[in-house]
């Protein structure tokens, strides 16, 4: 068995899942590296990450590089004399840093690589409407989610399952694989397979535009799209009504497959239901939230609020 000095790297809660793994498994975590304090919220208060909470919690060590290439911050990392680094949820890192430890710097992936390599894994294969994914550890080399495979866990995506249900079903099966991959690491025993080349599945960064919902799509891809986006960062669209725009986001959702005649996005209510015509039925709308108000159930949005017979979502 190797006697593993591990430096964590990682930044939201997703990580604070991996890294408490193998802190309270008794994995030896010599120094965490995390992001440096952002401002947030209406005080612009700086906003400390989840995972420098967990770390300054359990008195572990901790770097809040603000440049990964600044050689007093890769001091400091060598100070640690770490073997072995692993990363969830970060930055891209310099050959400098991901090539120092022994036995090297391996990460963990919210997907079955080599698909949806990229920043929003989760979300894309829920709106591309997969019915299975995984996770996967990887060690690091030049490019991002390229190298060489060290083990994968596959679980299935329920057909209503939201980001965030999923999101969680991950965290704690890549908390598995991690501790299983340092196993691995520490018995000397492991084998890598390369990435096979196969057509790409990108998981793009998600931004307003892309998260905004396209009402000309058949309703099954509207519903993934929605659900891909619940609870963070939403999927929106712009309702207009009574010559106003709002924008609304559009949280839990279900499918009434009907043929009809309405224009798609046409909006339909009655006294206890809000629901969004597609070119092949409606989309029920069962939790909205109107810009400058809660979100709310759609039963307690009609009790105070009135949409035209011409209002429609586009």
């Amino acid at each position: 068995m190797k006697d593993l000095r591990i430096v964590f790297m990682g930044t939201p809660d997703f990580a604070v899942t991996i890294l408490k793994h193998l802190v309270d498994n008794d994995y030896n975590v010599v120094g965490v590296i995390t992001a440096v304090d952002k401002p947030a919220g209406r005080g612009r208060k700086l906003n400390e990450s989840a995972v420098k909470k967990y770390a300054l919690s359990q008195n572990l060590p901790l770097l809040q590089p603000k440049n990964l290439k600044s050689e007093e911050f890769q001091e400091e990392l060598k100070k640690w004399n770490a073997n072995l680094q692993i990363v969830v949820a970060f930055r891209m890192l310099p050959r400098s840093v991901w090539a120092m430890p022994e036995y090297g710097t391996f990460n963990l992936h919210a997907s079955l690589l080599p698909e949806y390599r990229g920043a929003a894994p989760i979300n894309w294969a829920i709106i591309n409407g997969e019915t299975k994914t995984g996770v996967t550890t990887f060690f690091i080399d030049d490019k991002i989610d390229t190298g060489e495979i060290i083990l994968q866990k596959e679980t299935s995506i329920g057909e209503n399952e939201t980001v965030g249900e999923l999101h969680d079903k991950l965290m704690y099966l890549g908390a598995e694989l991690v501790k299983e991959t340092v196993d691995l690491i520490s018995k000397g025993d492991v084998t890598t397979t390369k990435q096979p080349e196969l057509e790409e599945k990108p998981a793009h960064k998600l931004f307003p535009e892309n998260c905004k919902i396209d009402w000309s799509k058949s309703l099954s891809d509207i519903f993934n799209h929605i659900r891909g986006l619940n609870p963070y960062p939403a999927a929106w669209t712009t309702i207009y009504n009574n010559e106003k725009e709002i924008s609304a986001k559009l949280y839990g959702v279900s499918k009434e497959y009907f043929e009809h005649e309405f224009d798609p996005g046409k909006i339909i209510t009655s006294k206890s239901e809000l629901k969004i015509a597609t070119k092949d039925g409606f989309l029920i709308i069962d939790q909205i939230k109107l810009s400058g108000k809660k979100l709310m159930d759609a039963k307690s949005l009609l009790n105070g609020y009135q949409f035209s017979e011409d209002a429609i979502a586009r």
